[in-house]
């Protein structure tokens, strides 16, 4: 069966990119992903929500940065999706 949460195009590039890089800016994903703030919170705030990411709130200088770390249970969680998918597609 495949995980819900990430068996969604936007979450599953989201995650697949902080897999890759361990943590982004929230404007890296954005950009990458070519999503608005708004539809990007929203994907976050979903895989948050499931302990696949943490977010963290900082400052650079006087301006807001938000960076988006994956972690260990979303590694898994993912991993294990892929190997969802990969069964699927061999048995079809």
């Amino acid at each position: 069966m495949f995980d819900p949460i990430l068996h969604q195009t936007i979450r599953s590039k989201l995650v697949s990119l902080l897999i890759s890089n361990e943590n982004l800016p929230f404007k890296a994903l954005k950009e990458s992903l070519g999503v608005t703030d708004g539809n990007l919170s929203s994907h976050l705030s979903k895989l948050e929500k499931e302990e696949y990411v943490v977010i963290e709130k900082t400052f650079e200088g006087k301006r807001p940065k938000t960076i988006v770390h994956i972690t260990p249970k979303g590694r898994e969680a993912f991993a294990l999706y892929i190997e969802a998918l990969k069964k699927f597609i061999e048995e079809n």
